[in-house]
């Protein structure tokens, strides 16, 4: 089985209907539940927001958006969990997707075996890579997903 850290692979395979070359890509899973909270607009990071392999904070001015770890968010906030955490691992030799280089594509080719399989994602991205988040119920059915299309999927290096 590949190796998290492996990176993109050229290979061939169906991508939206399309033959020829396609680009796959390596996944690493994280063990952990996460959680998606709303908030309202402008609210601050409660203390109960904890760091998890991914925690991430999305603010607009209707609302506010946090993925933490699920095992403290309390009962009555208004969040979808759990969930579990995909990263798709940079190019090797990268330390992470240079969007200046031209990269595309990467979110299409990752999703449209999900949408094939009736999973559905919460993605989102950092500055080194993107993140898919799947209802936990439904990651090893993605994993099965992303295999048949020819990407990769390994446990999670801790780091």
């Amino acid at each position: 089985m590949p190796q998290p850290g492996t990176g993109v692979r050229r290979g061939h395979g169906p991508l939206c209907g399309r033959t020829g070359s396609v680009t796959t890509y390596s996944l690493s899973r994280f063990p952990e539940s996460l959680a998606i909270v709303q908030l309202g607009p402008g609210a601050e990071i409660p203390e109960w927001a904890e760091s998890s392999s991914i925690f991430s904070v999305t603010a607009t001015a209707t609302e506010t958006s946090i993925v933490c770890a699920a095992r403290s968010v309390p009962v009555k906030a208004r969040s979808h969990k759990p969930y579990t955490a995909f990263a798709v691992e940079p190019e090797e030799g990268s330390a992470d997707f240079d969007l200046s280089s031209g990269v595309t594509g990467v979110l299409v080719a990752l999703l449209a075996p999900l949408a094939e399989a009736d999973v559905s994602v919460f993605a989102l991205s950092t500055f080194g890579t993107d993140w898919i988040l799947v209802p936990k119920n439904d990651a090893d059915k993605a994993e099965e997903a992303w295999r048949r299309s020819g990407h990769a999927v390994a446990p999670a290096v801790p780091v």
